[in-house]
This record gives structure tokens, sequence and C-alpha cells, in this order.
């Protein structure tokens, strides 16, 4: 089966692609898309993917579901289409950004911007129906997804691995800690950020891990 996925990860990937979970989850997924409203479109299953090549991966931040509103996933963890409101989860993101790097929060939630610069922006599960939360949780994504995980730390050396509630940190048994820095802290949604999401100070403890591995630090802003 071809996926269309940027080529260097299709060949770190190739062999998950063969795999019996795999082809069933993109039947299901294609029959999703043909009979429902879901999210993101389909040319953005794999975003993430296209705008961050495997070699260029120094920062992965680990979502769950893409957004199930219209018009909101562009297919990238916590990020939605520019012009869109930002939701909540992504305002306290911006509001711990200003507080911990001093930038002014964003008006635009589109986080290409980071893609770019090798922040691997990566959900758990790459599709959802429209206004259905989870509703394509346990089909197979998260499979391909721990496999991602596992590509990089296997494969790569100083990465660093933001891990924020508790869905996220069960993907730390994926990552060689020996190898990586993994940072963690409940979730921003407005439900736990007040538990000590706010003022962990992800981004420049990431930056800090950079700079003394002699990587280029992230422009957060």
């Amino acid at each position: 089966m071809d996926v269309a996925i940027e080529p260097s990860w299709k060949e770190k990937l190739i062999e998950e692609f063969g795999k019996e979970y795999f082809t069933e989850l993109t039947s299901f997924v294609k029959e999703e898309y043909e009979s429902a409203t879901v999210y993101p479109h389909p040319k953005n299953i794999f975003k993430a993917f296209e705008l961050t090549p495997f070699d260029q991966v120094k920062v992965v931040i680990l979502g769950q579901d893409p957004y199930h509103g219209q018009g909101q996933a562009i297919g990238l963890s916590f990020a939605v289409t520019e012009g869109v409101r930002n939701p909540p989860s992504l305002q306290n993101i911006f509001k711990e950004i200003e507080s911990d790097m001093g930038y002014a929060p964003s008006p635009s939630g589109d986080l290409t911007r980071w893609a770019k610069q090798g922040v691997l922006l990566l959900n758990a599960t790459l599709t959802v129906r429209g206004g259905a939360a989870g509703s394509h949780q346990g089909r197979g994504w998260e499979l391909f997804t721990d496999a991602v995980i596992k590509t990089i730390s296997d494969g790569k050396e100083n990465v660093v691995f933001i891990l924020w509630g508790n869905y996220a940190r069960l993907k730390k048994a994926f990552i060689d800690t020996d190898k990586h820095c993994v940072i963690e802290s409940p979730h921003p949604s407005p439900f736990s950020a007040h538990n000590g999401f706010f003022g962990s100070k992800p981004f420049s403890r990431t930056n800090g891990y950079l700079e003394a591995q002699g990587e280029e630090s992230i422009d957060w802003r």
C-alpha cells in the first residue's frame, strides 16, 4: 500500500505501513471520510511529517486528538487554522510562553513556524469525526504513533520530548531517557493547567537543553 508521507519518514516507517493493523486502519479512515465529516482535511493527515522531516526533528510535542470543530485542525498538535480563534489549551500554551520566555501571546494559532524549526507536532490519533472527540481512538493510530516515537528514540539522540498530561506521559515507555530529554507536566487544558502546567517552563528548558547539546534553540514566538 502506498502512503503519501514525507520520504524520510516513509523510509523509516515502511514496515509499519505493511502491517495488518495499518491496512485495517487505512480502510476504516477511508470509509469514515466517505461517510462522515472527518478532520483534518485528508491532505493534512501527515502534515506534521511533511513540515518536520526525520533528520530535522529536535523536539516532539505530543497531543491526543485533532480538534473536532469545523476549520480548526490542520494536522499539527495544538495548532489551528490561521484566522481561527485559539482554543483554550493553545491560549494557555501561549500564556506560558509569555511567562517563560517574555514573548507576547501570538494571535496566530498556526504553529507551522515551530514545525519548520524541527518541532514535530504529533497527535497520538491523526484523524477524528467532526464534533466527536476521541471517535478514532483505538483504531490503530496509537500503534502507528507509538512506532513513530520509538523510531525517533532509537534513531536519533538529544531530542526533547514534551509530554503534557497523563495520556502523553504514557508514551514515555517508548523513549530512551538516557539518550533524550523528557519534559513532563499536567496538560495545558483549563481543567489542569493550574495544577502544574503554568510555571513548568517547558520552552526555556527545551532551549537550554538544545543549546547544551550544541543545537540551535527554538524561536517560540
